[in-house]
């Protein structure tokens, strides 16, 4: 049976556009047709978007590309090619998105919600696009851009109601099973719990919520001892929080130290973790020895066994509550994007060789589109350049003549204009 994954790596490409073609119209008793190529189609964006459907990142464990269609080639008789199609990559719902960096990109809370990954490139334009009263008959066209192409990191952080947090061995995954209809694996060594579980619980008055199951959490995992971050984040999204200790005699801490060295952890993760809604649950008191009696214990909300049942009623009752209040006072959760940033103008800057980089998308597309062999192309890429003001640019960053300068895949020796 697959597992469940909840980091994985992805690579993202958008769709090459197409290139724009060069024609000239040929027909009978037409001498001077005119140039007729048509554009380039664009290529497709590859999308990331929130899906219910969806439970893991498994499918990026082994296959971590996913890239767009490419747009297809103008034609003559000003037909243009068609874009490609884009690419819809369905993740689960709680997904974050980050650059390789750790810079938040999106948040995928819920099902719909997506996220543009990779934008595909422009279809070059055909030499239709370039007619003019000075340029009757233009003999270029412009290549296709290439589609953006990132690494992302995904994370999956479980949105639930409730979470069950403990130390390993401590009875949640039993406590899940008695609450819900999760059939989580349950063994008497510790960490049985590898992968956290969800499970809804349903009441006879319609209230629904839904409980996780977090693996257990050991003395260091705020540091990630224990695979503890992994597991911590888990727990960011969740309402209440339900801490088990262990009343039994083979626990490995009393009660109180089990609770203290917890919300340490917590704290030291997220501060404000600790200021959750929260049930300090005593767990496992069918071997313990004690009576079923929220006031057994100085420090306890509640006293339960798993086992035999004993307390689960009132506890579900205590969980209910608690959720109901949590979702008055807390805003429904809505997408949260970093917008990309507005594109930037034009900038130069001087590299330790002494040479100019040019930096700007629309810079660089002016050299990447046209074909430069052409003395037609090389004009009408001056001309673009110089209406982004690249010249006064390099001219106002100390460019001199003879100087190398550099623009995309493009350098050049620099002469200033007159």
């Amino acid at each position: 049976m697959s597992g469940f994954v909840d980091e994985a790596q992805l690579c993202a490409r958008g769709g090459r556009g197409g290139a724009g073609c060069v024609s000239f119209r040929r027909e009978a008793h037409v001498p001077r047709g005119g140039p007729d190529g048509g554009d380039g189609g664009s290529g497709g964006d590859v999308w990331l978007v929130a899906d219910r459907n969806v439970a893991s990142l498994l499918a990026f464990s082994d296959h971590p590309h996913r890239i767009a269609g490419n747009g297809t080639h103008g034609q003559g008789k000003k037909r243009h090619g068609a874009g490609g199609a884009d690419l819809l990559v369905a993740v689960p719902e709680g997904t974050v998105v980050m650059s390789n960096d750790g810079t938040l990109l999106a948040d995928l809370v819920r099902h719909g919600d997506r996220y543009l990954a990779a934008e595909g490139g422009r279809g070059g334009r055909g030499n239709a696009r370039f007619l003019s009263n000075r340029r009757r008959a233009p003999n270029f066209a412009e290549q296709g851009e290439p589609g953006e192409e990132f690494w992302l990191r995904l994370e999956i952080r479980l949105m639930a109601d409730v979470a069950l947090v403990g130390y390993p061995n401590v009875g949640k995954s039993t406590l899940i099973s008695r609450l819900s209809a999760a059939r989580p694996r349950i063994a008497d060594y510790p960490f049985t719990t590898l992968e956290p579980q969800l499970g809804v619980v349903r009441l006879e008055d319609g209230t629904e919520f839904v409980v996780a199951d977090i693996p257990g959490l050991i003395e260091g995992a705020s540091e990630g001892k224990g695979l503890g971050h992994r597991f911590l984040r888990h727990i960011e999204r969740t309402r209440v929080l339900v801490i088990l200790v262990d009343l039994s005699d083979g626990a490995p801490a009393t009660p109180h130290e089990q609770l203290q060295v917890l919300l340490t952890e917590l704290s030291r993760y997220r501060p404000e973790l600790v200021d959750r809604p929260r049930l300090v649950v005593g767990s496992k008191a069918d071997v313990a020895g004690i009576d079923i009696d929220p006031t057994a214990m100085d420090g306890l909300d509640q006293v339960i066994s798993s086992v035999t049942g004993e307390g689960i009623a009132a506890l579900t009752g205590k969980m209910a509550e608690m959720v109901r209040a949590a979702r008055l006072n807390e805003p429904e959760p809505s997408a949260f994007i970093v917008h990309r940033p507005a594109a930037e103008g034009v900038r130069v800057e001087r590299l330790d060789d002494g040479s100019f980089r040019v930096i700007g998308r629309q810079a660089e597309r002016a050299v990447a589109f046209n074909d430069l062999t052409n003395p037609n192309a090389l004009d009408e890429a001056w001309s673009r350049l110089r209406k982004l003001g690249v010249h006064r640019a390099l001219g106002r960053a100390g460019a001199g003549s003879g100087d190398i300068v550099i623009i995309g895949t493009l350098e050049f020796e620099y002469e200033p204009e007159d």
